[in-house]
């Protein structure tokens, strides 16, 4: 059974061009019961939004700003998302915001007992992603070049909407999957694939394959050959279970 979400959007802090990827991949995690976008409609830098809210079926809630350097929008939409968990009507929430401001929302929420799905630009500070049960970055949700593509200078005409180059796996990345396939190992050393993924979320709320140019994690690992991987057919032979051991030194 899937679980209901409540999507809260702040319109101040999230670019338009993101929406249909970002509502794709919502759609993973649970169905999108209620979904209310918050800002001054009244300001033309918000007129991109409203061409969009529609076809995804999206509500606009108006807040004005009452007072300059205040953000309104913020208050609005934690006052909703209390009244929403206390509503009983949904399962988990999805923040969609680059705001540190409601860190002690996500946190709230999970501690009533709701899955919380953050997602948000890179520029997300960090106390608000480990709030979250899990974060994910706008930049992955957009189409990219492949891997094997070459990545053409960038000029004064290009947007940020699309990233052009994937992050490195670094040493520290390689130290996380490594402990958490030890965390998991059986005597042999052996872990099961989807056991040591769900470990390394809880670790990490912002990791994810796509950051680094891969689909999945089972690629990912593979690149990196620090890691020895094994498919293991099921009982029924219909499916194969992957697991992954720590290569010797």
């Amino acid at each position: 059974m899937e679980i209901k979400l409540a999507v809260l959007i702040d319109a101040d802090n999230i670019p338009s061009a993101y929406v249909k990827e970002m509502m794709e991949e919502i759609a993973k995690y649970g169905i999108p019961t209620i979904k209310r976008i918050y800002g001054d409609w009244t300001q033309p830098r918000l007129n991109k939004w409203k061409g969009v809210l529609l076809e995804n079926a999206i509500t606009p809630i108006q807040q004005y700003g009452y007072t300059t350097g205040k953000n309104a929008t913020d208050s609005a939409m934690i006052i909703d998302a209390m009244d929403i968990l206390y509503s009983g009507k949904v399962d988990g929430f999805c923040l969609v915001s680059s705001d540190s401001d409601f860190t002690r929302l996500a946190t709230r929420l999970r501690e009533a007992g709701m899955s919380v799905y953050g997602i948000g630009e890179k520029k997300t500070p960090d106390p608000f992603i480990v709030a979250c049960d899990k974060f994910i970055y706008l930049e992955i949700l957009k189409p990219k070049p492949s891997r094997t593509s070459k990545v053409r200078p960038k000029t004064d005409t290009d947007t940020d909407t699309t990233q052009s180059v994937v992050d490195k796996i670094t040493r520290k990345v390689l130290k996380l999957i490594s402990q958490t396939v030890s965390d998991c190992a059986d005597e042999d050393g052996w872990a099961f694939l989807g056991d040591v993924g769900s470990l390394i979320q809880k670790k990490q709320p912002n990791f994810d394959s796509r950051n680094y140019g891969f689909e999945k994690l089972t690629p990912l690992i593979n690149s990196t050959g620090k890691f020895e991987i094994e498919r293991r057919e099921t009982s029924s032979g219909r499916n194969k279970l992957i697991y992954v051991k720590n290569k010797k030194r």
